[in-house]
């Protein structure tokens, strides 16, 4: 059997034992479901009316305009599950008992990565569900659905190897819960609750260009068919540079722990 052969099949058997101790231990998978959906309702019933009066619209008009915003703040608080986990693993001896057997030392990560990203999806299906309950109407048609789950694919593939590596390093998984916290804030210093040009200058020009801004401005314009511009590509330069760093640091911290 090839290198590669032997590769996939030891991260595919990770990502088995990652999916089962998610199964095992549900209530955290719960808990990082559950958070974004109270976040999402809180803000459209108790907020919702006098924010979207300020979009020009009403209550409906605010769940559309937050919805990708939510999603992008499930997958930064599923980031904290991940980085907790990996800790744990690092900490409690099982990667010690990993690298004596003959098995690929990236299939490790790999398995923390994909459970992860399978539980995240899992995850924004729940609250896109919800959101459809509550009047979140996009105009989106099956190629603007694919691409915009594409892209939140890709940038949950790269959040999640930021959160594996931050729980590398870490040096206790109460210290891993904490590493991924400032992601969960990005949305609301973005434009992912109130548009960027209501904010003071300083912090409109963050806003404006932090990372998470034009990946919830591309997904809003592939769901509701609000125009993109070239929020698109720089979407997907972002998610595709974190992603790679990020893998590289991972790589890195983890050949040398």
């Amino acid at each position: 059997m090839s290198t590669i052969a032997l590769a996939a099949r030891d991260s595919s058997t990770m990502v088995r034992r990652q999916l089962r101790r998610l199964l095992r231990y549900p209530s955290m998978t719960v808990q990082l479901i559950i958070t974004p959906v109270i976040i999402l309702l809180l803000f459209v019933y108790v907020l919702g009316g006098t924010l979207g009066a300020g979009l020009g619209g009403d209550r409906g008009a605010y769940v559309n305009y937050v919805v990708p915003g939510i999603l992008l703040m499930a997958v930064a608080t599923a980031a904290t599950g991940t980085a907790v986990m990996v800790s744990s693993d690092m900490t409690e001896g099982i990667v010690a008992r990993f690298r004596t057997m003959r098995i690929s030392r990236a299939s490790v990560l790999t398995g923390h990565v994909v459970g992860s990203v399978i539980q995240q999806l899992l995850g924004m299906a729940v609250l896109i569900g919800i959101a459809l309950a509550i009047g979140f109407r996009p105009a989106a048609g099956v190629l603007e659905w694919l691409a915009a789950a594409g892209l939140l694919t890709l940038f949950a593939v790269g959040v999640t190897w930021l959160a594996v590596a931050l729980g590398l390093k870490a040096q206790t998984p109460e210290a891993a819960s904490n590493a991924p916290m400032p992601l969960i804030l990005l949305p609301f210093l973005g434009s992912g609750f109130v548009p960027t040009d209501s904010m003071p200058t300083a912090l409109r020009w963050f806003a404006e260009y932090q990372p998470f801004t034009p990946i919830m401005e591309t997904v809003r314009g592939l769901l509701l068919g609000t125009p993109i511009g070239n929020s698109g590509g720089i979407a997907v330069a972002w998610c595709a540079g974190i992603a790679a760093v990020s893998y590289l640091w991972a790589k890195r911290t983890f050949d040398k722990a």
